[in-house]
């Protein structure tokens, strides 16, 4: 069986990741890309779907011993597990290196004390879990061989096979140092260059130091936010500048449930508010890199902008469920592509051009197609900001008239008329400055329910939805504007879990189905940190501390969120680690310190 969620610790290329659990396990691996097909999938099925164990040996028919410590060697994605065993201390050391060449994955063993015999267990499984590759010896070296895939297996430790199964059995005692590597390449070139471990840990250590030297954040949170940060560049596919939502598919937001989604692609929403929070923290090469993206994803074609993309800017996303995966603790369906990919979500338009803004706003080298593309997407929403559609939330029910797609609508012309007016660019300013006011006024009058003293979900709703925590982010209405304090004050009654975190949208009751699907889920975890930040704007700030550093304490043991928290298990759920989650981390830690508000 996987381990939980929070379990499992994130290393990766920026091309791909890897998940290991504190036993030792990589029990999720795609290659060579983060939406390739996995060579371990145990993380969504077993053992048989294809894992790598490594940790100190153990009888058959125990657990796996979990580390007694881990953590990563700096400001680095360079994991350190130590195990203290009967007969010494043992520590694993597990990186991917930058790719220069072939993608690897790299495990060193170092004795510490004692003499500790070790197991390393490699089975390798190819398409999700489902294809037994060929696996021989070529030159002295293990490779396996599935179709269009080969990865080899090098090591000086002996090896041999059995039960389709790779393992080495070793002592190691103190200053003993062991590696072994796989590398993935297509099975039709030329064998891999061999590895050479201890040359790439202290390039995968370098590029880290010298690329976490270029915050700018130095504030009372700062091991927070630098962590969150680096978990945002190893989301971010280094050959195109795309932002993967999450590095795994089909992690439950609803533990046994259907609510099991595939993040492994670029949505715009995600990607525009990763790269304004790394534009806020000094990182302005990947904002330039995602810029480009955008641009040649969206061609020349921005009235069929979709929500999301691949990481290469692949279109095509289509969705097919894997029936051989019986789920993350019987989750299934365990999903691949994305069947949301064609949704209308008019609020995209409102993210992608805020993001632009900010990059402008903070020196970002102008790009005149990049401005051609801003008023390109106004002119769509001329003609389409008043349609129903599916919303932030990506809900599979009927079409709405969502509150907050309105308002980011609204963002998108604010910001483009601001643009004009900067002489940046040419435009209908008066004719945009009235499609604002349109688009504000009705906003005010439809999605605002003057008895409770709240805007809802959407029109002629009664729902609330935690959306709408960011009507004062974006600048729609003052912070001190009643009606975004009713709001603020609504959704803490009637949206906060009994732990005061914050919820989505309703999923009980008489809700029960509003987004099309069966089941419930945990507290959504950015709407939380947006909650926070809300309370900080409007003055509450001891509450907004509170609320901001009861969040931290879910993080893992290293300062990794999921999507959703589950209030009743007292578990993270959803994929992981999640964009998501760590872009409002950031964005909240930058407001409270602004704001005075933090201990100590």
């Amino acid at each position: 069986m996987a381990g939980r969620i929070e379990d499992y610790a994130l290393i990766g290329d920026m091309q791909t990741a890897a998940l290991v659990c504190r036993d030792g396990t990589v029990d999720w691996l795609c290659l060579p890309r983060f939406d390739s097909h996995a060579v371990f999938a145990g993380l969504l099925g077993t053992e048989e779907h294809g894992f790598w164990r490594l940790g100190p040996a153990h009888a058959a028919d125990a657990q796996p011993p979990t580390a007694a410590r881990r953590t990563y060697r700096g400001d680095s994605l360079i994991l350190e597990s130590e195990w203290d065993t009967p007969r010494g201390t043992v520590r694993v050391t597990d990186f991917m290196p930058p790719r220069d060449g072939a993608p690897q994955l790299i495990r060193i063993v170092e004795g510490v004390t004692g003499r500790v015999p070790m197991r390393s267990a490699l089975r390798m499984r190819f398409s999700y879990g489902r294809v037994v590759p060929w696996v021989h010896k070529h030159d002295g070296r293990t490779v396996a061989v599935a179709g269009p895939d080969s990865v080899w297996f090098d090591t000086t430790a002996e090896t041999y096979g059995k039960s389709l199964t790779t393992y080495a059995d070793f002592t190691v005692a103190p200053g003993d140092r062991i590696a072994f590597t796989i590398s993935w390449q297509p099975s039709h070139r030329e064998p891999p260059g061999l590895p050479e471990p201890e040359q790439s840990l202290e390039a995968t250590e370098e590029f880290w130091r010298e690329w976490v030297e270029h915050c700018t954040y130095h504030g009372p949170y700062r091991e927070a936010v630098i962590r969150s940060l680096i978990t945002l560049k190893a989301l971010t596919y280094a050959p195109t500048g795309g932002v993967v939502a999450a590095p795994t598919t089909s992690l439950p937001e609803d533990i046994g449930g259907v609510r099991n989604w595939d993040y492994r692609y670029t949505w715009l929403r995600d990607a525009a508010i990763t790269l304004s929070s790394l534009l806020r923290t000094g990182y302005r090469e990947e904002a330039r890199a995602w810029r480009e993206w955008l641009l040649r994803a969206v061609a020349g074609d921005p009235e069929n902008l979709q929500i999301m993309y691949g990481i290469a800017g692949e279109r095509e996303l289509g969705e097919a469920e894997l029936d051989w995966l019986p789920g993350y603790e019987k989750s299934a369906p365990v999903r691949v592509g994305n069947g949301a990919a064609h949704q209308l979500q008019l609020d995209v338009y409102g993210e992608v051009t805020e993001a632009l803004h900010l990059a402008h706003m903070t020196g970002l080298a102008r790009n005149d197609y990049a401005s051609l593309l801003q008023l390109k997407l106004i002119r769509y929403l001329e003609d389409h900001w008043d349609e129903p559609d599916e919303g932030i939330w990506e809900v599979r029910g009927p079409r709405r008239h969502f509150v907050h797609s309105k308002v980011m609508a609204w963002v998108a012309v604010d910001r483009t008329i601001k643009l004009i007016e900067s002489g940046d660019a040419d435009g209908p300013l008066e004719r945009w400055r009235e499609l604002r006011d349109d688009i504000h006024r009705d906003v005010c009058e439809r999605g605002y329910d003057k008895e409770r003293n709240t805007f809802t979900q959407s029109y002629g709703s009664k729902e609330l939805d935690a959306s709408l925590l960011l009507i004062p982010q974006m600048g729609f209405l003052p912070p001190d504007d009643k009606r975004v304090i009713g709001t603020i004050e609504a959704i803490q009654r009637e949206l906060s879990t009994p732990d005061g975190f914050i919820l989505r949208y309703p999923t009980e009751g008489e809700h029960k189905g509003v987004d099309g699907l069966p089941g419930d889920e945990g507290a959504f975890l950015a709407c939380s940190f947006w909650m926070a930040d809300d309370l900080a704007m409007i003055g509450r700030v001891d509450e907004a501390r509170k609320l901001f550093e009861k969040l931290l304490s879910l993080r893992n043991d290293l300062g990794l969120l999921a999507e959703e928290w589950d209030p009743v298990r007292k578990r993270q759920v959803g994929n992981f680690p999640q964009a998501f989650s760590h872009v409002p981390l950031i964005d909240t830690a930058l407001r409270l310190t602004a704001s005075g508000a933090y201990g100590g």
